[in-house]
């Protein structure tokens, strides 16, 4: 090639590339090549300390993004929740029901971990954590919804992803928080139909847990622990009742063990209830089921922070402190009136104290926990032996005696043993906002709380009478009697838990 060639084909491609620079496009293009600034050294720093002290980072102009540490822990958490109910509940549960109604008991669990996911996947997770009801924009009518219902931007689990959603937690994907509240959505249902054991249809469980779903567990969380909930003090600055629930005393404790009541009234008490035996059929499977229960409420409780970080690890130690008080406490006083402490006992016992522990265990000190679980022990024992014998009514496991009992007294407890030590966010700017500072330091959040308790039951009560009534008026409640002498395994499941030749 001829050095005149090779120097025009030169210029030539200098020409070309000059004028792609500056065209629009090229303009364009180099524009969005360069990049972003990087964060200062400051602003690293900034941003590592506020996901140690899980807060948020938008001072420190980073956008929050998921933390392995604390992702991790909630993961482990929401594992741990769901080891309650499977196979917690079905061990527990399972034992503490005649040998011919224990396969029963693990079918309810199972079914109605599989119902409530798919709900929760459609609209379930939305209508609790979305908050597009109160957005700018919506109708009226939406907006006065949005005390009590989320919204609708979150159906099917649209944009659920790896993201966090600020709203509730800045350092955690939504998608695992979605199905750590899930295993709370799923085990609450799960717990009313203890008081429904041995005697109910299990189509007829089913149906009972959908309706109930909607008409209670939904708009009951989105109020407690929702963005725009009406009772949710600690992250809404416009909620009108500013009631603290950490855990569930509300949600969980509370909405079942009321809707044990209704439901096992509604029932009736089970053949031959009060003229023979009834006696467990496993205290070992029960046994078992109360350790792992005990376990798996360590992500109950302490996955409710919502993080690994200090709040987390206070509710660690409350929660095992009141669940060790209320497992002495219980069968210390069979000891005292009957010479002998029974293993029953101390199940039911620590269960109560867990219960108790609940709604306060992220606001109380360690020794509020001893009185939680003190107190939680015994009012479940009076209410599950005196106050059962004089009313008379068949809660088969007890249900109401202990969830409903000591989730009520535990969230009365919380008021009046709240602390800003253990959690400084009940005086944050949220709560400075909605009143529940004022409470606080005034003394008067166990005032709060009852009003709470008030809304609670407003909405469990005459909602579980109504789907209880529904259910019974058209699918029926209970089998023939023949069929519950012999058993639901066999007849609603077509097995039996034990057989002598396998």
């Amino acid at each position: 090639m001829r050095p005149l060639d090779f120097l025009t084909r030169r210029l030539m491609a200098l020409l070309a590339t000059t004028l792609l620079l500056i065209s629009p496009a090229g303009i364009l293009t180099t524009a969005s090549a360069s990049p972003a600034a990087a964060p200062t050294l400051e602003q690293r720093v900034a941003y590592a300390e506020a996901e140690r002290s899980n807060s948020d980072p938008a001072a420190t102009g980073i956008a929050p993004s998921a933390s392995p540490a604390h992702t991790a822990w909630m993961m482990v958490s929401a594992a741990l929740v769901l080891f309650m109910t499977l196979p917690g509940l079905v061990l527990f549960y399972g034992g503490l029901v005649r040998h011919k109604n224990v396969l029963s008991m693990a079918a309810l669990c199972l079914g109605i971990t599989a119902l409530v996911s798919l709900i929760w996947w459609a609209f379930g997770y939305s209508l609790v954590f979305g908050k597009s009801f109160a957005a700018e924009g919506a109708s009226p009518l939406l907006h006065a919804l949005s005390p009590f219902l989320g919204g609708t931007e979150f159906f099917f689990l649209r944009d659920v992803g790896g993201a966090p959603n600020t709203d509730y937690a800045y350092w955690i994907p939504q998608n695992v928080f979605c199905i750590f509240q899930l295993t709370f959505a799923i085990i609450t249902p799960v717990l009313i139909f203890g008081a429904s054991a041995e005697r109910m249809k299990f189509t007829s469980a089913i149906l009972f847990a959908f309706l109930w779903f909607l008409l209670v567990y939904i708009p009951l969380t989105h109020m407690a622990w929702g963005a725009t909930g009406l009772l949710n003090g600690v992250w809404n600055a416009k909620a009108a009742v500013p009631a603290i629930d950490f855990a569930g005393g509300m949600v969980v404790e509370m909405a079942s063990g009321w809707s044990a009541l209704i439901l096992c009234l509604i029932l009736g008490r089970r053949h031959g209830y009060g003229r023979e035996p009834m006696m467990p059929h496993s205290m070992v499977l029960a046994s078992v089921g109360t350790g792992i229960l005990w376990v798996g409420w360590y992500g109950f409780n302490a996955g409710s922070a919502l993080a690994a970080d200090g709040i987390a690890a206070n509710a660690f130690l409350t929660r095992t402190l009141a669940g060790a008080t209320a497992s002495f406490v219980w069968p210390l006083i069979e000891f005292l009136r009957q010479g002998k402490p029974s293993v029953l006992g101390f199940c039911s016992g620590a269960v109560a104290g867990l219960v108790g522990i609940t709604p306060a265990c992220g606001f109380v000190t360690a020794g509020g926990a001893v009185i939680v679980g003190a107190v939680a022990g015994l009012v479940s024992y009076v209410a599950c032996t005196t106050m059962k014998r004089a009313f008379r009514y068949d809660d088969t496991l007890d249900v109401f005696g202990v969830h409903g009992v000591s989730g009520t007294v535990g969230l009365l407890l919380a008021g009046l043993l709240a602390s800003a030590s253990a959690n400084p966010n009940l005086l944050g700017g949220v709560a400075a906002a909605n009143g529940l500072k004022v409470a606080l330091e005034g003394g008067s959040l166990w005032l709060v709380q009852l009003k709470a308790i008030g809304i609670t039951l407003l909405l469990v009560l005459p909602a579980t009478l109504l789907v209880t009534l529904v259910v019974k008026w058209t699918v029926g409640l209970r089998p023939g009697g023949e069929i519950e002498s012999q058993g639901l395994d066999i007849h609603e499941h077509g097995e039996e838990g034990y057989t002598l030749y396998g």
